[in-house]
């Protein structure tokens, strides 16, 4: 029997590992958007971990999957089929509780919170969080969003994370980063206490309902910083200098085309620029000068391009696609 125990409970600690303790996942019915954002205290997270526990359909809900994870985390991939068949929240939950393809019995370590909007365009949540998940550990549904975490300090990271999502104003960009300031202190995962941070690393994701699954209008993603080093605070930097091209109308002084591209984009007026590129983790990735840059062997995904001009004197910042 207890060769039995050991060999189970290998066989789940080689599939899973805990993973994410505050997450919230939204929708903003008016615009159809779906976002989530989500942050842990793991220090082998340099990609982050947005692939991981969460999953979106552009214009239709999505799903987070996190504590003990299963890796590669097919209970996601499977929540998302079923969501595709037409399945409610509440009857993903079912279903996962039903169907877990991690390890026999394993259900009981996981936690998930779903949303989704209907064909009558209502929204829907569920939420469920597994009786072995670590402490402490709650999932807390409203009209437009789930909030899920676990190993986290008190209940006060779920009040705060709900509480601002709630009372704030703006994009759903904004409200999620304002749910995660809610978690922005020591230990709001509990792990983080004694390093004096929230966690290690965080993300946010936003799909406008036109957006192709994998290519999401806005994606933010800090991998795993270095002890004492706050996540929230660099995901906050990352959000402000992108909700700031919104507004930038200076920025009509140049233009980049063809945007999105998968080759050469090119600058208009011609000009000698000094031309950097960075990845949604905030890596530069390209570095160049003169009047166009070519960015076909980049991923897919969107890129933020810094553009110093010493005609005009300045530095004009942009979005584009890679396609």
């Amino acid at each position: 029997m207890r060769f039995l125990l050991f060999t189970f409970s290998l066989f789940f600690y080689l599939q899973s590992f805990p993973q994410d303790t505050f997450s919230i996942i939204a929708v903003d019915p008016e615009t159809g958007e779906v976002g989530a954002a989500g942050a842990t205290c793991l220090f082998n997270q340099n990609e982050g971990i947005i692939d991981i526990i969460s999953s979106i359909i552009p214009g239709k809900g999505g799903i987070m999957s996190q504590a003990y994870v299963c890796v590669p985390n097919i209970n996601l991939q499977n929540g998302i089929n079923q969501m595709n068949n037409g399945l409610s929240p509440n009857q993903i939950i079912d279903w996962f509780i039903e169907n877990d393809q991690c390890s026999a019995g394993s259900v009981e370590y996981r936690q998930y919170g779903i949303i989704d909007i209907d064909e009558n365009g209502e929204v829907r949540t569920a939420g469920y969080t597994g009786s072995f998940a670590d402490n402490y550990k709650e999932d807390r549904q409203g009209p437009t969003y789930s909030i899920q975490g676990n190993i986290l300090l008190d209940q006060s990271v779920i009040n705060n994370m709900e509480n601002n999502f709630n009372n704030n104003d703006g994009s759903l960009a904004e409200k999620l980063m304002f749910a995660m300031q809610g978690a922005n202190f020591a230990g709001a995962d509990s792990r983080c206490l004694s390093y004096g941070t929230s966690s290690s690393t965080a993300f946010i994701i936003v799909y406008q309902p036109d957006d192709i699954a994998g290519q999401p209008s806005l994606e933010l993603n800090v991998g795993s910083q270095d002890i004492g080093v706050e996540p929230i605070n660099i995901l906050q930097n990352m959000l402000d200098n992108y909700l700031s091209l919104e507004n930038n109308n200076i920025n009509e002084l140049i233009k980049l085309f063809p945007n999105p591209s998968d080759g050469i984009v090119q600058l208009s007026p011609e000009n000698h620029y000094k031309i950097d590129v960075y990845d949604g983790f905030g890596k530069l990735v390209l570095s160049t000068t003169g009047n166009s840059f070519n960015i076909k062997s980049l991923d897919k995904g969107n890129y933020i391009i810094r553009l110093a001009s010493t005609n005009l004197n300045s530095v004009f910042t942009y979005k584009i696609l890679r396609k």
